[in-house]
């Protein structure tokens, strides 16, 4: 004897508790749509999820198609060239040979206070003066002649302090100084 199959109040089979074996079909019996949806959609998802899986994996069939060197796009700019910077250009001239310049004379005359290199600040000869230019403190007028600027007592050569009209001869290389006199004036 066969055991009756629970049935649902709608007519259909019941389903089994959780954890518990469905009963076999029956043989003859043909299986209800909704399981054959079932069992075959279940197939299709698991059949697609392994042909994704294959097919994002990156790889292809082909191995000839992927031993094949892609190309390689490259672009060349050509850069403008600069402008030539002009030539130098050096043109030599033979040195000039400076022409000797005359020193200027040295003056043939003394107008005012101060110590003078014969040869070079005055000219060398005789000397003319009218004396001192004021004699208001009776110190009159001072000349010396002197062998270096150096202003030690043993440089004097000569000396004086006049208080009219002198004459005085200077030598070249040798030093006049003259203190509160008129001009001197060369005569000789």
């Amino acid at each position: 004897m066969s055991t009756p199959t629970p049935q649902s109040p709608f007519g259909q089979p019941a389903q089994p508790a959780w954890g518990q074996v469905p009963p076999a079909t029956p043989p003859g019996i043909k299986p209800s749509r909704r399981k054959a949806w079932f069992t075959h959609g279940a197939v299709a998802v698991v059949a697609l999820g392994v042909g994704a899986g294959m097919g994002g994996s990156g790889e292809s069939g082909s191995t000839a198609a992927s031993a094949q060197p892609t190309p390689t796009v490259t672009v060349t700019r050509t850069a403008e060239a600069a402008a030539p910077k002009p030539a130098v250009t050096v043109t030599a001239k033979a040195p000039a040979k400076p022409k000797p310049t005359k020193k200027p004379a040295a003056p043939a005359a003394i107008d005012g206070d101060g110590q003078y290199l014969v040869g070079e600040d005055i000219k060398a000869g005789t000397y003319k003066t009218a004396g001192p230019q004021d004699d208001d403190f009776g110190l009159g007028c001072y000349w010396a002649r002197l062998k270096n600027a150096s202003g030690e007592f043993d440089a004097i050569i000569a000396n004086d302090n006049i208080t009219g009209q002198a004459r005085v001869t200077v030598h070249k290389g040798e030093y006049f100084e003259t203190k509160g006199c008129n001009k001197w004036e060369k005569v000789g």
